[in-house]
C-alpha cells in the first residue's frame, strides 16, 4: 500500500496549497475546492460498507436520538455527509442486501422474499448466479475484498461469499444469529447430541473461510475484532480493499452485555435498554475500526459508508420517529434508513444531502470510484451519485424509487419522486404525501393532486412488469397462498379506487 499512501499525502498537500492560493472569500474557495477535488478523484479508495440490521431511523445521534449513545458513528457522520432521504431496495433484510450488492431490485431476479430459515438444509440455492455482485466488480478491478458478519444471500457452496467475489469471509450464512457463544454453543451441542438432523441456524458455528470456528466473545465484538484484523492485513497489501461489515445487531434476539445496558439507566423499557446496549456495541466496533485505519495510515484514503438494511421494529426496541411504519412496511419507516458517507478531503464535512438516494446507487458509484469496468449489457437500477452528492444537486430529478412487499393475497407499494411519496399499504387505497413537509405521512393529498398520484402509480406498474416469479418464499407456506390467490395481484394493486 506504500505507493497509494504517498499519492494520498501528495494529494492532501496539493489541496492545502491550492486552498491558500485561491482568490475570493474563504467560504467560496473552500466550497469550490471541495467540489473540484471530489469530482477529480483519481486514486482508488479503500471502501468500507458498514450495515446494521433492523436499526430504526432515529436510533443514531446524527438523526436525533436522545436516549441511545452512538458517539463514534456520530463523529464520522458529522465529519462527513449525512443523507436524510436514503432508501433501501426492500423493507426486509435479505432482499434489501440482494439489491445493494447487485445494484438491481431483487424482484427482477426472484429474490423478493427472505431466504427461509435453515435454507442450507433443503433449498440449496441463493441469489441467482446470473447476478454479478458489487464485490466481484471490485475484485476484478484489483481490490482485496472481505465480508464479515451476516450473509443471508445463499447458504450452500456456489452461493457463499467466496463464490460471489469476496476473498475473505468470517461470519454466518443465515439470516440471523444468537449473540452469546456460551449459550448458543451449548444449545447447538445439545441439539447435535440428541441426534436431531435439524439445528436452528441461529445456533450454528460461525465460519472463517468455509471452516467452522469457535468464538469466545459476544458476537458483535467478535465481528468488530475481525474487521480490525482485516484492515491490518489489508493495509500490508499493495491493492486497495473493500470491506462489507454486516453486523446482525440490533436484530433479534435482543441480547446485550450487562455493561453495555448499564450505560442506559434512564431507559426503563427492557427491550429498549437491551436494544440500546446492542447499538452501543456496534458503535464501539466502529470506533475500533477507525482507530485501526488511522494506525495503518489508511484513514485518509478510505470511504466509509454506514446504513441500516431496513427500518426498525418498535416492538423490539427500535425507534423510527418521525417516520410512520416499521420493518416490512412500504411506509417510510420500512425502507427509509439512516446513512452517511465519510472520506476526509473528498466527502464534504458537516453536510446533509436531502435529495432521495437509494442503496441501489452503491453499485455504480463504488464501481466508478474503483475504476471498475462494468459489463456494457449490465442493467442497473441505481445511479452514480458521486458528483451530485459533492455538488449538492439532485441525482434523481423526476426519477422514482420503488419498494414492494408481498403479503398474503395482496401487495404493499411505496414510490418516491422528488418531494412526493405515494403509498398503498395493507388493503387500503393509494395515498399521496408531500414527504418533504410531512415525513410522518399524515396528510393525504391524493384528492388535491390526482394527476401526480396517477402518474406515480402508472410508473410503478411499469416497474412491476420487470418482476419475475419468486424463487423461494418466507415463510415457505406462503408458496401455496401465492398460488391459491393468484399473486402477485398486480391489476388490483395498481388500480386507484375512487
Amino acid at each position: 500500500m506504500i505507493n497509494r499512501k504517498k499519492t494520498s499525502l501528495l494529494t492532501i498537500l496539493l489541496l492545502a496549497i491550492l486552498s491558500v492560493s485561491c482568490n475570493g472569500t474563504k467560504g467560496q474557495s473552500v466550497k469550490k475546492q471541495t467540489q473540484e477535488s471530489l469530482k477529480k478523484v483519481s486514486q482508488k479508495p479503500n471502501i468500507i460498507l458498514v450495515i446494521t440490521d433492523d436499526m430504526g431511523y432515529a436510533d443514531v445521534g446524527f438523526n436525533g436520538s436522545k436516549d441511545l449513545l452512538t458517539p463514534e458513528i456520530d463523529q464520522l457522520a458529522h465529519s462527513g455527509t449525512t443523507f436524510s432521504s436514503a432508501y433501501v431496495a426492500h423493507p426486509f433484510c435479505g432482499p434489501s442486501r440482494a439489491g445493494l450488492l447487485t445494484g438491481r431490485y431483487p424482484h427482477k431476479f426472484g429474490s423478493q422474499f427472505n431466504l427461509p430459515a435453515n435454507s442450507h438444509e433443503h433449498l440449496k440455492t441463493g441469489i441467482p448466479k446470473s447476478e454479478t455482485f458489487l464485490s466481484k466488480e471490485l475484485q476484478n478491478s484489483g481490490y482485496y475484498t472481505g465480508a464479515i458478519g451476516k450473509w443471508h444471500l445463499g447458504a450452500v457452496k456456489g452461493y457463499e461469499p467466496q463464490d460471489r467475489g469476496f476473498d475473505y469471509f468470517y461470519g454466518f450464512l443465515g439470516g440471523g444469529h444468537n449473540y452469546f457463544p456460551e449459550q448458543y454453543q451449548a444449545a447447538y451441542k445439545r441439539q447435535k447430541e440428541s441426534g436431531s438432523t435439524h439445528v436452528f441456524d441461529y445456533l450454528l458455528p460461525l465460519q472463517r473461510q468455509r471452516e467452522e470456528v469457535k468464538e469466545t466473545k459476544y458476537l458483535t465484538d467478535e465481528l468488530s475484532d475481525d474487521a480490525v484484523r482485516f484492515v491490518k492485513e489489508a493495509s500490508k497489501k499493495e491493492e486497495p480493499f473493500f470491506l462489507y461489515l454486516a453486523y446482525n445487531a440490533p436484530h433479534t434476539p435482543l441480547e446485550a452485555k450487562e455493561e453495555d445496558m448499564a450505560m442506559f439507566p434512564k431507559i426503563k423499557d427492557k427491550n429498549r435498554r437491551t436494544y440500546a446496549g446492542m447499538v452501543y456495541a456496534v458503535d464501539r466496533g466502529v470506533g475500533q475500526l477507525v482507530k485501526a485505519l488511522k494506525e495503518t495510515n489508511e484513514y485518509e484514503n478510505t470511504l466509509i459508508v454506514f446504513l441500516s438494511d431496513n427500518g426498525g421494529r418498535p416492538d423490539k426496541g427500535a425507534n423510527n420517529a418521525p417516520l410512520k411504519g416499521r420493518k416490512g412496511d412500504t411506509f417510510e419507516g420500512g425502507f427509509r434508513v439512516p446513512m452517511f458517507f465519510h472520506w476526509p478531503n473528498y466527502v464534504p464535512a458537516g453536510k446533509s444531502y436531502d435529495y432521495p438516494v437509494s442503496a441501489l446507487d452503491f453499485y455504480p458509484t463504488f464501481s466508478a470510484l474503483a475504476q471498475a469496468n462494468i459489463a456494457t449489457d449490465k442493467q442497473l437500477d441505481g445511479k452514480n451519485i458521486w458528483d451530485d452528492v459533492v455538488s449538492g444537486t439532485n441525482s434523481r430529478q423526476g426519477d422514482m424509487i420503488f419498494a414492494m412487499r408481498h403479503r398474503s393475497g395482496f401487495s404493499d407499494v411505496g414510490v418516491r419522486q422528488n418531494q412526493w411519496k405515494a403509498t398503498k399499504a395493507y388493503r387500503g387505497p393509494w395515498k399521496l404525501y408531500n414527504i418533504d413537509k410531512d415525513m410522518g405521512e399524515n396528510n393525504d393529498l391524493s384528492q388535491q393532486y390526482p394527476e401526480q398520484l396517477q402518474n406515480m402509480v402508472n410508473e410503478a406498474e411499469k416497474w412491476s412488469d420487470t418482476h419475475t416469479e419468486p424463487l423461494w418464499f418466507d415463510p415457505e407456506a406462503l408458496e401455496q397462498v401465492w398460488s391459491d390467490k393468484h399473486m402477485a395481484q398486480f391489476p388490483n394493486t395498481f388500480t386507484i379506487k375512487e
